[in-house]
């Protein structure tokens, strides 16, 4: 019986979640030479062949071409308690880099490495880059995600102190590796079919005005667009533009024109991300407003 429980919270979980370029180097033997020297104190830190007979040499590393594996920062929830997260993260086939606790305590798990593939977006894509688990490090937080009143979804809290930590962490991943706002993203920007983690709860403007984590839009742009928009109602019936937009900004989605349940749940989590007061679906003023605002800023 017990068995057959986690297998099912395991399910559950995995439900609920699944370039930068680098600067020229100019050489010279002075260069060389002190390269050589902070070498000898880094060979330690730097995964390589280790040979019985013969000496890999770090004195030219490293090469101008090459880039991160990290690309993307993903977020998601657990949906379940901390005991159980633990557990099916570690020994189920599901996985993430990362595991922020709920308990108010200053920890953090590392559960993979970041240079290893952790098993968390699944189905995934953004832009041109798909199978994210390749390219991201994922950050799963404790919380149990949301229940069903009614025909509706209730959304649970995250705490300040999980905040805290998610925003620390976000921000040394960040830097470390160079990661464009864009590619900061929650697992249902990546998955919308199938996936509402970290859902409308998660801060996202909150880590972007004090953290300078993700990307926002900029007001003035918003209301430019708002004006225009209202002044022009046939904007909001030219679905398929509206698919474009949406395609732009990196949202996996079909250029069709229809008004359909795939195209509703793209818009439900672009809402979670950027208008969490209301998340509905519809493609409203207010919505495609911020859509194009973020396009005229980052794409």
């Amino acid at each position: 019986m017990k068995k057959s429980i986690v297998f099912f919270l395991s399910l559950v979980l995995m439900m609920s979640c699944g370039t930068s370029k680098q600067k020229k180097v100019k050489y010279n033997s002075e260069n060389e030479a002190k390269q050589t020297e902070e070498n000898k104190t880094k060979d330690e830190y730097i995964k390589k062949a280790e040979l019985s007979k013969y000496t890999i040499s770090t004195n030219h590393f490293p090469a101008v071409g090459q880039n991160e594996r990290v690309r993307f920062l993903i977020l998601h929830y657990t949906a379940i308690d901390y005991p159980l997260s633990v557990k099916v993260l570690t020994q189920k086939e599901v996985s993430a880099h990362y595991l922020i606790p709920n308990a108010e305590n200053d920890s953090i798990d590392l559960l993979v490495a970041e240079d290893k593939r952790a098993w968390h977006a699944g189905v995934s894509k953004w832009g041109k880059f798909e199978n994210l688990n390749d390219t991201s490090i994922g950050i799963e937080i404790v919380n149990k995600g949301y229940e069903k009143v009614g025909n509706s979804n209730t959304y649970f809290d995250y705490t300040p102190t999980q905040i805290k930590k998610v925003a620390q962490l976000c921000k040394d991943i960040i830097e470390r590796y160079k990661i464009e706002p864009t590619y900061v993203l929650g697992h249902s920007d990546v998955a919308p079919q199938r996936k509402l983690d970290p859902g409308p709860k998660f801060p996202w403007k909150k880590l972007y005005d004090e953290y300078e984590i993700g990307a926002w839009y900029e007001v003035q742009d918003f209301y430019l667009f708002y004006n225009s928009i209202m002044n022009n109602s046939t904007d909001l019936g030219n679905i398929e533009e509206i698919q474009k937009q949406f395609k732009k900004y990196g949202y996996d989605i079909e250029v069709n024109g229809e008004n359909n349940e795939a195209f509703k749940k793209i818009v439900t989590v672009f809402q979670h991300h950027f208008r969490p007061e209301k998340y509905d679906g519809i493609v409203d003023a207010e919505t495609y407003a911020i859509l194009l605002a973020l396009n005229k800023k980052y794409k």
